[in-house]
């Protein structure tokens, strides 16, 4: 079996965006502390939107078929919520191929970090993490329309 990456040369150039989401399910306790500002590693939202915006760009090199593209922006909105954390990633450009896999790539790379600065708090007395998972990451919209915007 062989593996090629999609032919992309006789696609017009056109608008594309692509809007995902997926959340992080977290202890009550933890998630008072991200309120109130108190983890020690710092900020896991502002961290995760960092990181999120860095994965976009990073996305051709960890996915084999993605072609690399010229991403013109992205938007990533953190929400605390009563049980956990969302994140939402849209990107934009103009391209011949879609920029989905950019904002799931981006979605899940958010919420590891979340993951990452909260696993302290995670933990149980046996080290595991019977709360914590990250869940519901989904592409939520995708555009396509011809002509600058």
């Amino acid at each position: 079996m062989s593996v090629k990456q999609a032919n992309i040369s006789d696609k017009p150039v056109v608008f594309r965006q692509a809007t995902a989401t997926g959340r992080i399910a977290l202890k009550r306790a933890t998630l008072d502390l991200i309120r109130g500002g108190e983890l020690e590693k710092g900020d896991p939202i502002a961290i995760s939107k960092t990181m999120a915006m860095l994965a976009v760009k990073k996305t051709p090199e960890m996915l084999a078929l993605c072609h690399p593209l010229r991403i013109e922006h992205v938007e990533v909105v953190g929400t605390v919520l009563e049980d956990s954390i969302a994140v939402t990633v849209t990107v934009s450009a103009h391209e011949k191929t879609g920029v989905e896999m950019e904002a799931l790539t981006a979605v899940s790379v958010a919420l590891l970090n979340i993951w990452d600065v909260v696993k302290a708090y995670e933990k149980d007395k046996a080290g595991q993490y019977p709360e914590t998972k990250i869940e519901d990451i989904r592409v939520v919209e995708k555009v396509k329309r011809s002509g600058r915007s």
